[in-house]
């Protein structure tokens, strides 16, 4: 990799992805006087829309890729599902941000979970699974209830099956298409709590309060900040963010999903998820912070001082999925309403069309 620049104003971060976040993205750098260019597959992508300059081409084309990374001063991504080989192969041209060994390291479930693990760091009892007799065998070690997910391209409850008794694991098995697999044992927890933080190429970590995530039909829902959990754990939860961001040797914002379980009467916390990128439950801090994830992200990779931000007021963010987002105009009239609408068009049933986030004193 070059040497990491320090961007001007008007200088262009490249961003592979073209979705809500690198839409977000986009409009965070704009307020910062710097450009985006979206790089994404898909010719009704979102983040074109904002953006002065696009490339829609496959991420497998090389040729593609060159030109886009002659175009742009850093590279940057939305979302974790980029091939690693694309981001390998930019890397060669122009500093990527996050770096790809670390995005290599989370898009795959069992990596993710060893590494968590390797640092000492609590998370659900796992076992890799590529086969039904793995499973079989899983199933006895980790014992029911538990839930098996692929290993790759898994979000937002896709990629997934729950086995309740040992006699569901063929059809488990089959639900997730037969794929590399891991088997994670069944948490019961009192609540979930992520954490968004940044960090940037000096190794200094700023992260956000953690925000207490309310899921429907696997998806995110609602987020709440400040959490509902004691003050120890919130700062025990930061504390965790920043170690997997420095052993990532990460630079940009990242997201660190934690279950909070009662062991025996004391509170304590399991990652769940690493997210490589900004984060849906971070979308709070563009109304609620004085500094958004958003343009936390864009600052570290522009190899910029990171914001200290303050949170607002007391915050809730609620997404609108499908055709919620119909109901626009009354968020409209609702006073102390912001709402955010990404440009998606067809809103099919499951799709993030937008959310709404509300500020109130604290």
């Amino acid at each position: 990799m070059t040497a990491l620049p320090v961007l001007k104003p008007g200088d262009t971060v490249g961003v592979l992805g073209g979705g809500q976040l690198g839409r977000m993205l986009a409009l965070a750098a704009a307020e910062l006087g710097l450009n985006c260019h979206i790089y994404a597959p898909e010719s009704h992508s979102c983040a074109f829309d904002v953006v002065r300059d696009k490339t829609c081409a496959p991420y497998e084309d090389e040729a593609a890729l060159a030109r886009f990374a002659d175009a742009v001063n850093v590279v940057t991504y939305e979302f974790e599902n980029i091939p690693a080989a694309t981001a390998k192969f930019l890397r060669s041209r122009k500093p990527v941000l996050p770096n790809p060994d670390a995005l290599e390291i989370v898009q795959d479930r069992l990596t993710e979970k060893e590494f968590v693990t390797k640092l000492g760091i609590g998370t659900a009892g796992f076992v890799a699974v590529d086969s039904l007799e793995g499973l079989q065998t899983a199933v006895s070690t980790l014992g029911t209830p538990s839930i098996l997910k692929t290993r790759r391209m898994g979000y937002d409850g896709k990629g997934q099956a729950s086995i309740k008794t040992p006699t569901d694991t063929a059809e488990a098995w089959d639900a997730i298409g037969r794929a590399p697999a891991i088997l994670e044992q069944f948490v019961r927890f009192e609540g979930e709590v992520s954490v968004v933080a940044a960090r940037n190429a000096a190794g200094e970590v700023v992260a956000f309060e953690p925000a207490e995530n309310l899921h429907r039909d696997h998806i995110l829902h609602r987020t709440r900040v400040p959490a509902q959990i004691p003050g120890a754990l919130a700062g025990q939860a930061g504390v965790t963010a920043g170690k997997i961001a420095a052993a990532l040797d990460y630079i940009g914002v990242l997201a660190v999903e934690m279950f909070v379980v009662d062991d025996g009467g004391k509170l304590r916390l399991l990652v769940n998820e690493i997210a490589p990128r900004v984060h849906n439950s971070g979308h709070w801090t563009i109304d609620g912070a004085t500094a958004s994830q958003f343009e936390q992200h864009i600052r570290a990779v522009a190899g910029w001082p990171l914001a200290k931000p303050r949170r607002l007021g007391r915050v809730e963010m609620v997404n609108l999925i499908g055709d919620e987002v119909n109901d626009w105009r009354k968020y409209l009239a609702e006073p102390g309403a912001c709402l955010h609408i990404y440009g998606k068009g067809e809103a099919r049933p499951g799709r993030k069309m937008g959310h709404v986030t509300y500020v109130f004193p604290e």
